[in-house]
Parts: structure tokens; C-alpha cells; sequence
């Protein structure tokens, strides 16, 4: 099957699980703390990771599916399944959560999907065919990263893992000093829309450490495809099969090396 027909069927998921996770905005009973009391997993977590599973494997039964809430499937190539990012949001009725849902090849990214249910919002890349932005009913848009040339003008956004209160590498110190170097940093509270609104260019530049392969597999393709660049944090390419360390930056590529250096100080003075 085809990188088109794969986004296709991307998408539609996408559209089954975000009527599931917008049925369910604020109203979810059934909160389980998972590693930390910050970690979060609803009913509608579950349900929407059941949905989109379901429909992936019954599509592509020789990919293997990874999904946030425990599904494990083997295969070839991998889908990575964020079923709501920003649980902790959603929980408390706050409209800022995504769905994630990335294809990685051989290759690398391939197709990502991610959407902001509660917003309307559905960004959408394929490799090689560009990052795409649809809000509500209007036609779709290409998508281009900013032109923001300078760190000091860049307006970033960030976020904390959730053993914050347990581990000294908690991303405070970075987020301190960034707030000096750059305009303004934000905290959204979910990395696959941290990501697409850097592939929007509504911010410059994006950084995380301890992620997982679903919090990245969609959002790293739409940046790239929207033309900006991705890197760990010492500057290099990314490989999600590997990426023990979970540390992420994403930019427009103009303030890249500024951000990367800005966050290499940040380590050197820890």
C-alpha cells in the first residue's frame, strides 16, 4: 500500500478517535495515575487507542502498531499511536490535546497525522509531499515553518516529564534560562502539537527531553516537511528506533544552532 493510501487511512483514524476524545472532553471518570501522579490515563485513552488499533491493524496486518497504552503488535514497518496527548489537559476539560498518529519506514518518518480534536485542527504530512494544515471545513494549506532569524526574537515552547518531582534532569534550569535568551517560552502540555505549531510557524522553535516515539513519530515529519529541522540536543539526526534519551529539539531552522548552544550551556553549567 501506497504513503498516500497510508495517510488516508491515517486520517480517518484520526477522525474516529477525535469523536470519541471530543465525547469525552472534561467528562472523563475513570483517572488512573500510571508512573507518577502527573501521569495520566483515562477511559477515553484507552477507547480511542482501541479505535485506531483496530482499524490500522485490520488495513495493514504486516506493520507493526506501538500505542502509548500498551498495544504491542509486530511487523514491518511501525505505526506509533498517541491516542491523547495531553491527558492532563484533557482531564480537566482544557481544549489543548492531540492525537498522534506517525508511520515510520526503513527510512524513517513517513506519514504523520496529528490533530487537535477540540480545536478542529487536523495537520498532516506525508514524506516527500509537504505538511498540510485543515481548520474545521476550509480547504487545506500548506504549511512553512517561521522566518524568525534570531533566538532572542523566537517565541519557544517546552514541556517538564512527568517524574518532575523526582528527577534532578527535570528541564527546569533550561526552561529558566531560555526564558532570558529567547522572547517568550511557552508550555503547552503536548508535544505532537508543540511540534505541529512549530510546522505552522506559530512558534520558532521546540524543545523536550525524556519523550517517547509516539509523542514524535507524526509531529518530527510534519516539521521537516514544512521545512524546518529536528536534532537531539546535541545538534545531531534523530532515530526514533533508538532514541534512548527522548531529547528533542525542532526549529525553523534559523535559530537552531543558537537553541542547541543555549541548551548545551544549560548542561555544562548542571
Amino acid at each position: 500500500m501506497s504513503l498516500q493510501q497510508a495517510l488516508e487511512v491515517a486520517l480517518e483514524c484520526s477522525a474516529d478517535g477525535a469523536q470519541i476524545a471530543r465525547a469525552g472532553l472534561g467528562r472523563a471518570r475513570n483517572i488512573v495515575r500510571k508512573q507518577s501522579s502527573s501521569d495520566l490515563v483515562t477511559e477515553f485513552d484507552l477507547a480511542v487507542e482501541h479505535a485506531i488499533v483496530a482499524r490500522l491493524r485490520a488495513e495493514f496486518p504486516d506493520d507493526a502498531i506501538i500505542g502509548e497504552e500498551g498495544t504491542a503488535v509486530a511487523g514491518n514497518r511501525r505505526w506509533y499511536v498517541d491516542p491523547i496527548d495531553g491527558t492532563t489537559n484533557f482531564a480537566h476539560g482544557l481544549p489543548f490535546f492531540g492525537i498522534s498518529i506517525g508511520l515510520v519506514d526503513e527510512e524513517g518518518p513517513a506519514v504523520g497525522v496529528v490533530v487537535a480534536p477540540a480545536l478542529r485542527w487536523c495537520f498532516s504530512a506525508q514524506r516527500g509531499g509537504g505538511a498540510w494544515l485543515t481548520e474545521h471545513d476550509a480547504a487545506p494549506r500548506r504549511l512553512e515553518v517561521s522566518h524568525t532569524p534570531v533566538l532572542l526574537d523566537a517565541l519557544l515552547a517546552t514541556g517538564f516529564p512527568y517524574d518532575l518531582r523526582t528527577s534532578a534532569d527535570d528541564n527546569l534550569a533550561a526552561f529558566t534560562a531560555l526564558q532570558k535568551e529567547a522572547q517568550a517560552v511557552r508550555r503547552v502540555g503536548a508535544a505532537s502539537l508543540d511540534l505541529a505549531m512549530v510546522a505552522a510557524g506559530w512558534l520558532d522553535g521546540y524543545w523536550e527531553r525524556k519523550l517517547k516515539p509516539w509523542d514524535l513519530a507524526a509531529g518530527l515529519l510534519l516539521v521537516t516537511e514544512s521545512g524546518g529541522r529536528v536534532s537531539g540536543f546535541e545538534g545531531g539526526p534523530l532515530n526514533l528506533a533508538s532514541l534512548a534519551s527522548g531529547r528533542v529539539v525542532a526549529t525553523n531552522g534559523r535559530i537552531h544552532d543558537a537553541l542547541v548552544a543555549a541548551l548545551g550551556r544549560v548542561e555544562t553549567n548542571a
